[in-house]
Formats: C-alpha cells, structure tokens, sequence
C-alpha cells in the first residue's frame, strides 16, 4: 500500500508539473506573439515560436507521464515506461524544427532587411518571458530530477533554453534601442537557433539511451556490485550483470552464484535480501537473479560449504 501511494504521488508530482508549463507556455505565446506583430523583431516572433513548439511538446510530455504510470499488462509485461523516452525523442524533434524555422527567416531578414518599431514595448516583454520562463524551469526540473521523469526533463530542458534565448533576445533589443542598427535582430535569431539546436541534441541524447536501452551510470552499477558483495559470507560471486533504464525504471538482471549445498529457501532468501537492499539505494529497481551453483574450487572460497569443510577434512 505504501509503495502504490508513493507512486501515485510521483505521477501527480509530474502531472503538476506538465500542466504548470503548459499554463505557462500558454501566457507566453500571447505575449510574443502580440509583442512580435507589434514591434516586427523577428527575434521575438522566433521566440514565439519555439514556444509554440515547446507547448506541443509539453503536451506530448504529460500524454506520455499519464501513460508511463500505468501498470504493466498482457500486452506489456514490463510496464509502460518508455512512452516518456519516445516523448523526449519527440520534443528535441521538435526543438529542431524550431531552429531550423528560425534560422531561414533570420537569412531571409538579413538579405531582405528591415525595421523595428516599439523597441521599448519589446524589452519589457521579453523581461517579463525570461523571469516567467526562469522560474517554471527552475520548478520542472526539480520536479524532473525528484521524479527522474525523462520527459520533464526535455520540458525544463527546452524552457530553459528559451529563457536563455530570451536573454540573447533582450541584449539584441537594447542594442537596436541605442544604436538604432536593425539588423543585430537577426543576427541574434542566428546565436538563438544555435542554442536551440544544442538542447535538441543533448535531449535526443538522452532519449535515445533509454529506447536503445543503455546501461545504467557506472556509479549504479557499482552500488548494485556493491549491495552484492555485502553477502559475501552467503554468496560465491556473480557475473552476467546486465542494466537497463526504461523512464525512471530501472532493470537489473545477473547471475549469482551459491554454495553447491546451499537450499532453494537459503538462495531464496538471499535474492530478497538483495532485492531489498539494491531497493533502497536505486529507486524504481526490477531485479532479475539466476541462480547458478559453484563449480569452482573451494581453496579461496570464503563461503562455508559441505564442500569446503570435506576439503578441509581431508
């Protein structure tokens, strides 16, 4: 009971979490948009239009949280959790169209010329869109690392990058503001799109590692060795180890080798005894043990068997 409540609080953690950006992408849509007509920078239309983007893509994110919390079924024995992989792949996807929108129309603007108008109208928008930006991210990436949500990690990923952008956006106004040199706006487009092209990339890094199931970070790995050899006394070794990341489950499969004499209830007993420590240390943990029996010699071995004690008897 404990455990599904826990869980339940996770899920609506990350359920909060999406709807708050999707609440706050939504303000910032109107507020570029409108900003953006008004004063004709295309620094600030490009803005707008990552945020369209990014509202797509928090969408997409809280569809996949609500079907990643679902339980495993018939059809899908091992649970639900790579829906917020394929969201992530999904979002940089998108982050790249971003880029490469931005990037045409800063070229069409460089070639094409142009002027602003409203100047001061557009600093105290794009002002308000960093700290609104800024703080949201601040919230779902903390939700994120909380939760190990994949998919709110693209999210606060994503908006802290177009608050970043945004930044590059306001130093571009002011310069237009005091020198009245037009064409700084898309040159700042350009230095946008290049940042937005990174966290695509680093996103879809990151997606990609859970859909091709790479290994867990070395340092789980060594806290799962070494929950293993704290049983030394009960257990000869292990090997086979193999790990796995599917959203914020994580898979962990070996072989783990007992005394020849040992029981089923001893080697049973052992297993959920290691269950329960790796548990703790790693959350959201499925653990996966064959059992093997030594077939080694018994000189080094620190396990006490009825093999070894007949060795050392004779």
């Amino acid at each position: 009971m404990a455990e599904q409540r826990t869980k339940r609080a996770i899920l609506a953690s990350k359920e909060n979490a999406a709807k708050l950006s999707i609440l706050a992408i939504t303000s910032l849509i109107i507020m570029e948009v409108v900003a953006g007509i008004l004063t004709g920078s295309l620094s600030i239309i490009a803005g707008g239009v990552h945020s369209v983007l990014d509202l797509s893509g928090s969408i997409i994110g809280l569809i996949s949280i609500r079907i990643s919390g679902r339980p495993p079924d018939k059809r899908h024995a091992f649970g639900h959790g790579k829906a917020e992989d394929i969201a992530g792949a999904v979002i940089a996807g998108l982050i790249f169209l971003a880029a490469a929108a931005i990037v045409y129309e800063a070229a069409r603007r460089l070639v094409a010329g142009g002027s602003l108008e409203l100047v001061t109208l557009g600093i105290y928008v794009v002002t308000a869109t960093i700290v609104i930006n800024g703080a949201i991210a601040w919230y779902v990436s903390r939700t994120a690392r909380s939760t190990e949500s994949v998919a709110l990690k693209a999210t606060s990923k994503d908006m802290l990058a177009d608050a970043l952008n945004s930044c590059a956006i306001l130093v571009g106004l002011v310069l237009v503001r005091l020198t009245g040199w037009n064409m700084v706006d898309p040159i700042v487009s350009l230095l946008v799109a290049a940042v937005i092209a990174r966290t695509a990339y680093l996103t879809m890094k990151e997606s990609f590692g859970g859909l091709m199931d790479t290994r867990l970070p070395e340092v789980e790995e060594e806290t799962i060795r070494s929950c293993i050899m704290e049983h030394s006394s009960q257990v000869v070794g292990f090997h086979r180890l193999r790990t796995r990341k599917v959203g914020n489950q994580r898979h962990i499969e070996l072989h783990l080798v007992m005394p020849k004499d040992a029981s089923v209830d001893a080697a049973h007993k052992v297993c959920d005894h290691l269950e329960e420590d790796i548990g703790a240390r790693l959350r959201e943990a499925s653990m996966s043990i064959h059992i093997e029996p030594c077939t080694t010699g018994c000189e080094s071995c620190s396990v006490s068997c009825t093999l070894q004690r007949k060795g050392r008897q004779s």
